[in-house]
C-alpha cells in the first residue's frame, strides 16, 4: 500500500472487536493515524477532545445509531468527512445514510484495498484534506505544481516552509501538532534538527505578512498550530495567539 501523510488522522468507530482490528492494523499500515472506538459516546469524546480527517462510522452500535451521531455531526456544523460501514445493504439504506451527510457508505464486507481506496477519493473532494487546490482566505496553493499565489500573485516559498504550509492548509484550520509539523518538513530527510520548527513557522509567517496574506498562523499553546483567516489583521482569538 502507498504510505500518505503522517498527519492523516481518522476515527473508526465500530464495535466488532474483529472487524475493527482489522481496520486499525491497514489503515495504520496504509499510513493513516487511526483512533478507535467501540461505542457512541466513547466515539463522541474522542471527537470533542480531537481534529479528525474522516470518521468511519458503523450504524448498529450497542449504545445508540450511528445516523443519530452523524445528524448531531452536522447539525453543529461539523463537516468532516463521514464514511459509513453497514452490513444494511439495500438502496434505501444507502440513500438515507447519504442523505444524513455521509460522503461515502461502504456495505460490509469489504475488503481493505477498497477501503483506503473509497477513502482517499473522499479525502480528496474539493476543501477535503487530500484535495490537489488548496485555498485559505486569499493563498492558493496547487500541490501537484507546488506553486502558491496569494491574491493571484505567484510567490516563491523554501521547500521546508512549502511543507509547512501544505500541512496547515490541508488540515483547513484545525490544530495540526508540532510532531505532525515537523514530520512534514523533514519526512524525507534523516538529518532532521530538532527544535526548529518554530524558526521556520516565524519565516513562513513573515513571508505571508509581506505578501498580504489573509492568512495568519496561529499557536495553541503545548498542542500546536493552525491557520486563521484575517481579513481583519487586528481580531486575535482567546485562544490562540500569533506565532512571533
Amino acid at each position: 500500500m502507498v504510505k500518505i501523510e503522517v498527519f492523516m488522522r481518522l476515527l473508526a468507530i465500530e464495535d466488532e472487536p474483529r472487524l475493527g482490528q482489522l481496520i486499525v492494523s491497514n489503515l495504520t499500515q496504509a499510513g493513516f493515524a487511526i483512533d478507535w472506538s467501540q461505542t457512541l459516546g466513547e466515539g463522541k469524546e474522542f471527537v470533542a477532545a480531537n481534529c479528525y480527517d474522516l470518521i468511519l462510522l458503523d450504524l448498529r452500535l450497542p449504545d445508540g445509531n450511528g445516523l443519530d451521531f452523524l445528524r448531531a455531526l452536522r447539525q453543529s456544523r461539523n463537516n468532516v468527512p463521514v464514511v459509513i460501514l453497514s452490513a444494511a445493504d439495500t438502496v434505501d439504506d444507502r440513500v438515507i445514510g447519504l442523505t444524513e451527510g455521509a460522503d461515502d457508505y461502504i456495505v460490509k464486507p469489504f475488503s481493505s484495498s477498497e477501503l483506503v481506496a473509497r477513502i482517499r477519493t473522499v479525502l480528496r473532494r474539493p476543501g477535503a484534506a487530500l484535495g490537489i487546490n488548496l485555498v485559505c482566505g486569499n493563498v492558493e496553493f496547487n500541490t501537484v505544481s507546488s506553486a502558491v499565489s496569494i491574491g493571484g500573485a505567484p510567490i516563491q516559498v523554501p521547500r521546508r516552509e512549502l511543507s509547512i504550509l501544505e500541512a496547515l492548509m490541508r488540515a483547513n484550520g484545525r490544530v495540526v501538532t508540532k510532531a505532525a509539523l515537523e514530520e512534514a518538513a523533514y519526512a524525507m530527510d534523516n538529518n532532521r534538527q530538532s527544535n526548529v520548527i518554530e524558526s521556520h513557522l516565524s519565516r513562513l509567517r513573515r513571508r505571508l505578512e509581506s505578501a498580504d496574506a489573509q492568512i495568519s498562523i496561529r499557536v495553541a499553546r503545548g498542542i500546536g498550530y493552525r491557520l486563521e483567516e484575517t481579513r481583519d489583521q487586528n481580531a486575535v482569538s482567546d485562544e490562540f495567539s500569533s506565532i512571533p
